[in-house]
């Protein structure tokens, strides 16, 4: 079966850039999909994209399908002959198979013998089952949002204007939004506007290039990355490259060109943020820093354009950036002519939830809790109340208003123009720590409380109304919240009880329609995500389903129970006492008699029972002080030494003894036992 590169390439007005990666990606999953549904065999397939294109490029692509041996079944062989000769159902059947009866066979399964056929069918040419692939792969495509052009009925993101699809050096006969399929494809809008006819598939990387196109998303991007990094080094400066914004630039742009320009110096007056939020939220541009980390007046922007005259570029991003600047500035200015507390009764009139009522009360239900915590933390309990007053200020200010994700730092800043307490301000800042799960978490004691307050808020009042998250939707962003919960209470190693803090966020709403079992609903979901979390630390779901199933309400011990188990897990002996933990509890669970409270020494008749009592004697004395300290690995770690003790009992005592009492003493000696792994976890369960 011979093999050839196969190309697909759908041309368009710009896309917008947050939508090309993913476009991209279905695109080729798309015809991934179909092909592997035609069963035909194939190597790598390659995503391209750019503003203006969408292309894929499938190589050793097979000719052909496989030839394919095809089964029918027919009548039941007890309706296709009546005393040895067909019926009408047989020669249907034959017909519709296009043979004699006499060359139909028999079917064995296992519900009895069926009349069949069987052939061999060529497979079917590649180029035959593009077109269906291609138009099934297009119409799956994700668009964010579809629109029409001209007078035709086809949807699409964007307008389309071409369609190349070439099998080798062959056109595939198709037809896709309207256009037909050809060879013509084209280059930069402006450097290589004119028709470019490819002469083969493989022919396209190059092609591209050659008509001032990168079309290798991986390729532009860090084209951009190496330019940026160049001219901050030109400029003896740090650039500092965002992930999401190199990729929102290299979706603006086919042919990157970095070019860096400045703004006045009196713009740095401004907190650095506002500027940085500007210049990339407005404009795209990458910010420089000095060697002390500080701002520089200066910019790189990409160009979509080799230009003659770079000069020129450069002045006009330069004449479009200063008003941006000036706006933050004014913002700046404007906002601190009233301080943060001012803005307070404000707060009133924005709702947080409709059942929940305004920020306003959300800020004195967060003052409560932030108090209580910072008590129990060794905070400033008056910082704590003062912090969750002014929390959500900046909310209301200009420069918040205009930059969103300026939340919580304008707070600081204001804060600190106010003459606030610097723990107070820096805790407008960290309320939202951590953003994500491996961000870092609040530093002050009063940010610490504040984190935790706003969060269990939220927490005990959406689920209070029955807003409660689904496998979906999540519009509160409950799931992030429980996790930055739980990361402050571990990271920060606060010891503090989740039940205890979920009941007082609780108390503090006046009125909550599903209240009843709110605390035990709540808390079960936020250590259900230590799942995640325990993922992310590389701990295996049993792990996490052995320490799950004790109560502990007290993340940080539940973390560390966790870290201990898993280690414990490790062990050469886990395999072995998770086996015999598993069948102590299934013996247990089989008893209908009470089990008494402790081993009677004087009933131990077998030498291997008496040694496992001693052993769990032995054992208890010395882990026992460890679980109450938290030490739970030094505590497992030692429990491992009843490994051999507990073989040697099972293999040597038979538990359900004749004798009542000695068959009592000894599920008592396996309840003592048993008990000594629980204090930590169900280790029964790594057997899962």
């Amino acid at each position: 079966m011979a093999a050839t590169t196969f190309l697909l390439e759908l041309g368009v007005e710009e896309l917008p850039p947050h939508a090309i990666d993913t476009l991209s990606d279905a695109l080729a999953d798309g015809v991934r999909h179909g092909l592997a549904e035609a069963d035909i065999e194939h190597g790598a397939i390659r995503a391209y994209a750019t503003p203006r294109r969408l292309a894929v490029q499938v190589h050793e692509l097979a000719d052909k399908q496989p030839d394919r041996e095809v089964e029918r079944r027919g009548p039941a062989l007890a309706a296709a002959f009546k005393e040895g000769q067909p019926t009408k159902a047989a020669e249907g059947f034959a017909r519709s198979c296009g043979v004699d009866v006499s060359e139909l066979i028999h079917l064995e399964t296992d519900k009895g013998t069926w009349l069949g056929y069987r052939e061999r069918r060529p497979g079917e040419a590649t180029k035959n089952l593009l077109p269906d692939i291609v138009s099934k792969a297009i119409a799956a495509l994700p668009v964010p949002k579809n629109m029409r052009w001209g007078a035709s009925r086809t949807e699409f993101s964007r307008p389309v204007h071409w369609l190349v699809m070439l099998f080798g050096s062959d056109v595939v006969a198709a037809e896709a939004l309207g256009l037909t399929a050809g060879r013509t494809t084209f280059g930069h809008r402006f450097h290589a506007p004119q028709a470019i006819e490819l002469a083969h598939a493989d022919d396209y990387l190059s092609a591209m290039e050659n008509a001032w196109v990168l079309a290798d998303r991986e390729q532009r991007r860090e084209r951009i990355r190496e330019q940026v990094l160049a001219e901050a080094e030109v400029q003896e400066a740090t650039a500092v490259i965002d992930e999401d914004l190199l990729t929102e630039v290299s979706g603006l742009v086919e042919w990157p060109v970095a070019l860096t320009g400045s703004f006045d110096e009196r713009f740095l007056e401004v907190p650095p943020e506002c500027l940085i939020s500007s210049m990339k939220a407005n404009q795209k541009y990458f910010h420089l820093l000095d060697e002390q980390g500080r701002l520089r007046p200066l910019f790189i922007t990409i160009a979509n354009i080799d230009s003659a005259d770079p000069q020129q570029v450069i002045e006009g991003n330069e004449r479009v950036i200063r008003p941006r600047l000036a706006d933050a500035a004014f913002f700046f200015d404007t906002d601190r002519n009233r301080p943060l507390a001012d803005r307070i009764p404000e707060l009133a009139s924005v709702l947080f939830q409709q059942q929940l009522g305004s920020l306003t009360d959300k800020a004195h239900r967060n003052a409560a809790v932030a108090a209580f915590i910072a008590g129990q933390i060794d905070g400033d309990v008056g910082h704590a109340r003062r912090a969750a007053e002014l929390a959500k200020c900046d909310l209301v200010t200009e420069m918040v208003l205009e930059f969103p994700e300026l939340q919580g730092t304008m707070g600081r800043y204001y804060a600190i123009h106010d003459g606030e307490p610097e723990e107070v301000a820096q805790a407008l800042e960290e309320q939202y720590l951590p953003r994500f799960a491996t961000d870092a978490i609040p530093v002050t004691r009063t940010g610490l409380a504040l984190a935790l307050a706003d969060r269990l808020d939220t927490l005990t009042g959406i689920f209070g109304i029955g807003a409660r998250p689904t496998g979906t939707k999540d519009p509160f962003a409950l799931r992030r919240a429980a996790i930055g919960v739980l990361n402050i209470l571990v990271k920060g190693e606060l010891d503090l009880d989740l039940r205890e803090l979920l009941e007082l966020a609780t108390a503090q709403h006046q009125e909550l329609p599903y209240a009843g079992g709110l605390v035990d609903e709540v808390l079960g979901y936020m250590l259900d995500r230590f799942r995640a979390w325990a993922q992310d630390e590389g701990i295996d779901a049993e792990v996490y389903l052995a320490v799950r199933s004790r109560p502990v309400t007290r993340p940080l011990d539940f973390a560390r129970r966790l870290r201990a188990v898993a280690a414990f897990a490790g062990r050469d002996e886990a395999a072995a006492l998770a086996a015999a933990n598993k069948r102590v509890a299934n013996i247990l669970a089989k008893q209908d008699e009470p089990i008494p409270a402790s081993v009677d020494p004087q009933r131990l008749q077998e030498d291997a029972e008496k040694s496992l009592h001693q052993a769990v004697m032995a054992r208890q004395e010395r882990v026992m002080p460890l679980f109450a300290e938290g030490r739970y690995q030094e505590a497992l770690d030692a429990l491992a030494s009843l490994r051999q003790p507990v073989d040697a009992f099972f293999d040597q005592v038979m538990v359900m003894a004749e004798d009542p009492e000695i068959r009592a003493n000894r599920l008592a000696l396996l309840a003592a036992l048993q008990a000594l792994f629980l204090e930590v976890a169900d280790i029964s369960l790594l057997q899962q």
